[in-house]
């Protein structure tokens, strides 16, 4: 191991129990001895997401042994590795997910797994960063790992105003998919900014009456929107969400494939989102910027008990 990583220690956010934001705990805590192929990473920003709300509250789609440090989405500077891994080094700038768990981020110090970090583009900075692993990385599978989509086809993506679907649209953009998109009224402007093909305000219009027979449904919104999505694919189309699990009797019915997935962060995936970033042609938009010392707060507006913005919320993580 390079680095001893027996020599940091630094401030946490953890829960001993599942809950509201109440039973985060803000605590010091020294990093522990680092097995194979992880690494040690002084966090400069840590972005916080629904699925951390998730795990505080009990409800993730993963076992999660108590008791935990909430986070994943981490951006910030390599100060050791452990044995195995060789495509990083202490002093990297570096950015991605902590582990398959997606906790451990909410840290001065956070343990990651190596194999889920890529070098941070030089062009955007530790909160901006930040921002990106899981939500780039899962437009971007949802849309050719899982649809398998390809140049010429159509595609209808729910939820193009949100943190994952708006990366989804500039992916369709930017490989050339006919893209249909839902979202609110007040969103279509910048739905359109981010290359939409067309935009369905899902408030004062039905999306089975502007569109039929499409490759692919990629759905970020999950319930009766998902359910009536069915009737606008093609026989043979592909239906994938990134929520919760389709109908199999209606995708039968329809004679569709349809599919709920888990991201998988890598190396590998983050690498084509650090490929398009380097390129200026991912717009990233983070929200919020909160101190490191404000992580319940930001658990406050995923709850919706503070005022949530658009955007992605990103804590910004100083030493002490």
């Amino acid at each position: 191991m390079s680095g001893g990583s027996d020599s940091f220690s630094g401030d946490v956010w953890r829960i001993y129990e599942f809950g509201t934001p109440d039973v985060m705990t803000l605590e010091r805590m020294e990093v522990p001895p680092l097995e194979a192929n992880e690494a040690v990473v002084r966090v400069h920003a840590a972005g916080v997401g629904p699925w951390d709300g998730w795990i505080r509250s009990g409800n993730s789609a993963l076992p999660q042994p108590l008791p935990l440090i909430l986070g994943s989405d981490i951006s910030g500077q390599i100060v050791a590795v452990g044995d195995g891994v060789d495509h990083l080094q202490v002093g990297d700038q570096v950015y991605g997910v902590t582990n398959k768990r997606f906790c451990g981020g909410y840290a001065q110090y956070a343990v990651a797994n190596a194999a889920m970090l890529d070098k941070k583009p030089p062009s955007i900075d530790h909160v901006t960063a930040a921002s990106l692993p899981v939500i780039a990385v899962t437009a971007w599978q949802a849309m050719f790992d899982q649809a398998g989509l390809v140049e010429g086809q159509t595609v209808l993506i729910h939820g193009a105003a949100g943190n994952v679907g708006a990366f989804a649209v500039q992916l369709a953009k930017r490989f050339g998919l006919n893209s249909f998109c839902t979202s609110s009224g007040e969103d279509i402007g910048r739905v359109r900014s981010l290359g939409a093909g067309h935009v369905i305000d899902y408030s004062g219009a039905r999306f089975e009456d502007e569109v039929q027979d499409l490759d692919a449904v990629i759905d970020f919104v999950g319930g009766e929107t998902q359910t009536r999505s069915f009737n606008v694919l093609k026989r043979g189309g592909t239906l994938i969400s990134a929520v919760s699990k389709p109908d199999e009797t209606l995708a039968q019915e329809h004679g569709v494939m349809a599919k709920f997935f888990l991201v998988d962060v890598s190396t590998k995936s983050l690498g084509r989102i650090s490929a398009l970033v380097r390129n200026n042609e991912l717009r990233t938009n983070v929200g919020v910027t909160l101190p490191f010392e404000r992580a319940r707060d930001a658990h406050l507006m995923l709850e919706g008990q503070l005022p949530r913005p658009k955007g992605k919320i990103v804590l910004s993580v100083e030493p002490t």
